[in-house]
């Protein structure tokens, strides 16, 4: 009997779901507030992880800027404190767990405890498999997955003693659907998404309602990491648009951001095609980049 119950609840639940995001779309959504909180921004030297600074910056929180990039980060945490907004800025490697574990340590000592990580900082090697180094790989993953095991380790456990922040998963497109010469880089999104779903189902079961979490998912974006890129279906996003789109979903508490909005449907209707016509799908798409291939460098 609690079976049926189960499932009556799981349809009454859906269908207040499907209600709730229709009424949504006509009702603009609460955003948070997120002056003076503390916010931890990896990969912040350049590219999304520096335009999302920025935004936060001129929302007055309290930023904490990381990158392997010392210059990089500092101008941007200069940038920051012109908006108006407090910023340290830290050079560390994201693939280096001891480094991170100590950059913690440094980061609650001089400023606080982060209530807000975006897991921004990433490694792309563009190449087939046979042309990419065992190191390539091994970074690839390292900085895009592990990395993000061991920021969150670090940071969660002042997150869940007051019940409240926010764990920003940066991933991809890529972590939803493979691209051909990007199969260390589209892997490790794929579990990037999954850490972040698992993560969230995790905070549930524990009952920690008051920490947030959101995954960033675009298409390509025009950062420099990967060189010419273009699609036939997809644009090419500006780093700025992306930033607009994350920072909104994390005042809108928005699990998953699929730039742009409509990718989120379009991966939905791929899931009911059969092999054929994917195959097909990815002809017509024609995604092109830079890439190493047989040991020189080729558009694909």
């Amino acid at each position: 009997m609690n079976i049926v119950l189960d499932l009556l609840w799981l349809l009454i639940t859906i269908i207040y779901s499907y209600l709730e995001s229709l009424v949504k779309v006509f009702i603009p959504r609460t955003r948070k507030s997120v002056a003076g909180e503390i916010v931890l921004i990896t990969g912040a030297g350049h590219g999304i992880g520096r335009l999302t600074a920025y935004e936060f910056a001129k929302r007055k929180s309290r930023l904490v800027l990381w990158d392997i990039n010392k210059r990089g980060v500092e101008e941007t945490a200069a940038q920051c404190r012109k908006l108006g907004a407090t910023a340290h800025a830290f050079e560390v490697d994201c693939g280096n767990r001891e480094e991170i574990y100590n950059s913690v340590n440094q980061v609650k000592k001089e400023v606080g405890d982060v209530s807000i990580v975006v897991n921004n900082a990433g490694a792309i090697y563009p190449a087939d498999l046979l042309s990419t180094t065992d190191e390539e790989i091994t970074k690839t993953f390292e900085v895009n997955v592990l990395g993000h095991f061991w920021i969150t380790k670090a940071l969660l456990p002042s997150m869940m003693k007051r019940n409240h922040g926010h764990i920003v998963t940066v991933a991809s497109v890529c972590g939803h659907g493979g691209i051909p010469y990007l199969i260390p880089y589209c892997s490790s999104k794929f579990a990037a998404v999954g850490f972040h779903r698992t993560l969230t189902l995790e905070l549930e079961a524990l009952g920690k309602t008051g920490i947030k979490t959101s995954c960033l998912c675009p298409v390509f974006v025009n950062t420099g990491f990967t060189k010419n890129p273009s699609t036939r279906l997809w644009p090419v996003l500006e780093t700025d648009e992306v930033a607009r789109s994350l920072i909104d979903g994390i005042l809108t508490n928005k699990k998953m951001i699929f730039v742009p909005s409509y990718l989120n449907i379009s991966l939905t209707l791929v899931r009911f095609l059969p092999e054929r016509a994917l195959a097909a799908l990815n002809h017509i798409q024609n995604v092109q980049f830079e890439a190493v291939v047989g040991h020189k460098t080729k558009m694909k």
